[in-house]
């Protein structure tokens, strides 16, 4: 069994420690298991999320302005299911897009002894409820794999002018994706912060720089009330890392 390790700050995952955000965790040469490809998996951009003061700089930069062409959205717009055939966090490693989630924010984590890349069992954190919650494989689980900022609400803020292959790679880019509760993702859907924000207030500061930093990673617009409760976010920060 290996056991991957869990950022943590107020209770959040990948979230800042003291004063410099938080990386997910690199696997020691003598544990670290490859693909089936032999092809080591990237688990973050270098610098993502980024850190408070850092999203607060973005978050100015940018553009607001209403969302478009909400009535055309189509799930299937984003590629059929999850792909590895991406330039992106997480792609062409030889593993699926949802296991790269759960191999990256599961603890205690159970892999295939045949196939590496395929996760049996562990533990998640879940970073919008606070609550600790076991993952299998052979039964239904309570976790699920969230865009944080949900496909839908990517393609009112400009995802909708974008290549097939452009939002192929925003669907799979684990940049953009979490491990998290299946009630509590259904409630989040494709909610913007002004009107969701996660139970667990620890993971205010967190959400606010994962968001922002997705905003402008892939330059989408955001709405005035937005870019209000996202300033709302970034100001739960712990005044060290403000």
């Amino acid at each position: 069994m290996r056991r991957s390790v869990r950022c943590g700050a107020v209770g959040a995952l990948l979230v800042v420690s003291a004063a410099a955000a938080c990386t997910p965790p690199q696997l020691d040469r003598a544990e670290h298991r490859t693909s089936p490809t032999a092809t080591p998996r990237t688990l973050a951009s270098k610098g993502f999320p980024p850190d408070a003061a850092q999203a607060r700089t973005q978050l100015a930069g940018l553009t607001v302005a209403w969302g478009k062409n909400w009535e055309t959205y189509e799930r299937s717009k984003f590629g059929d299911g999850w792909s590895d055939d991406v330039d992106a966090p997480g792609g062409r490693n030889g593993c699926d897009t949802r296991d790269d989630v759960l191999r990256r924010d599961l603890t205690d984590l159970r892999e295939g002894d045949r196939n590496p890349c395929v996760v049996l069992s562990g533990t998640l954190h879940d970073p919008y409820t606070g609550k600790d919650l076991p993952y299998s494989y052979r039964r239904a689980s309570q976790i699920q794999t969230d865009h944080v900022v949900a496909l839908g609400a990517a393609w009112r803020a400009g995802a909708w002018a974008w290549t097939p292959k452009e939002r192929l790679t925003y669907a799979n880019d684990l940049d953009v994706l979490l491990a998290t509760d299946k009630t509590t993702n259904y409630e989040k859907s494709s909610k913007t912060p002004d009107k969701w924000k996660p139970p667990n207030r620890g993971y205010w500061c967190a959400y606010g720089r994962r968001w922002t930093g997705i905003k402008h990673k892939y330059r989408l617009t955001v709405t005035a009330p937005e870019k209000l409760a996202l300033q709302d976010l970034l100001a739960t920060c712990p005044a060290e890392i403000r």
